[in-house]
Order: structure tokens, then C-alpha cells, then sequence
């Protein structure tokens, strides 16, 4: 697997919907979150200068709850090696117990700031972000 990166998150009064939980959509908001704190921690500073990223495609997993106050980490890696402009970001989210309460994976394209259109992603861009051998 490709070197994981983890943050922790706190379960505030605005992330909880009516049922008491923790929103499906506030997860969403987790998950860019926690892989953008992935990116900033490891891309050269020149990449980060000439490229951002979107996300294209979100598979959830929505397993067990989260509530008021709970403290979540945050698990993101990539996945294979991109292919053109893409590449799979997988995540979880994880209870202080260790349980997965969220499991995704995301679909990501890179897009060159001065054109504003994607592009292959560079290898020397994901290079970091890769299993070192």
C-alpha cells in the first residue's frame, strides 16, 4: 500500500443532521478536506503553485455513526498510479475504537492552474504520494 496519511477530525454541533449523527454531507466535506491536508503535506510547493484538483466521482460508504463530540482520524492513500488526468484516492474514517465508520474512494483530476484545463498527471507530481521501494 502507498503511504498513508492521517488527520483528526471533532464531531461539531453543525456537523449533526436530525437523526443525531453526523451528515453524509459533512463526510463528503471531511473527505476533501483530509486528502487536500494530504496534498499540501507532501506536493512540491511548485505543484502546488501550477495545479489543483477536483473531484470527478465519490463512492461512500457509510457504515456506522458518528455523533457530538466524537473524534474521528481521517485515512487517506493513493490508489494506483494515475491514469491521464486521473487518479483513485481511497479513505477512511475511523472511530476511536478503530472501527471504519466511513469508507470511500474518490476519483480525482488534476487541472494546470494556467490553462484551466486537465492534464496527465505528472509522474514527478504523484511521485510523492507513491510506495518508495
Amino acid at each position: 500500500m502507498n503511504p498513508v496519511f492521517e488527520l483528526e477530525l471533532t464531531a461539531r454541533p453543525e456537523h449533526i443532521d436530525e437523526l443525531g449523527h453526523v451528515n453524509n454531507a459533512v463526510w463528503v466535506q471531511w473527505i476533501q478536506q483530509v486528502a487536500l491536508a494530504h496534498w499540501y503535506s507532501l506536493a512540491d510547493p511548485a505543484h502546488q503553485e501550477a495545479y489543483f484538483w477536483v473531484i470527478v466521482r465519490h463512492e461512500i460508504d457509510y457504515l456506522r455513526p458518528a455523533f457530538e463530540g466524537d473524534v474521528v482520524t481521517g485515512r487517506t492513500w493513493v490508489g494506483e498510479a494515475p491514469k491521464g488526468a486521473r487518479f483513485d484516492r481511497h479513505m477512511e474514517f475511523l472511530g476511536r475504537d478503530g472501527k471504519i465508520c466511513v469508507r470511500a474512494r474518490t476519483q480525482w483530476a488534476i487541472i494546470d492552474k494556467a490553462s484551466g484545463r486537465p492534464i496527465r498527471v505528472p509522474p514527478e507530481v504523484v511521485a510523492p504520494f507513491l510506495a518508495r521501494e
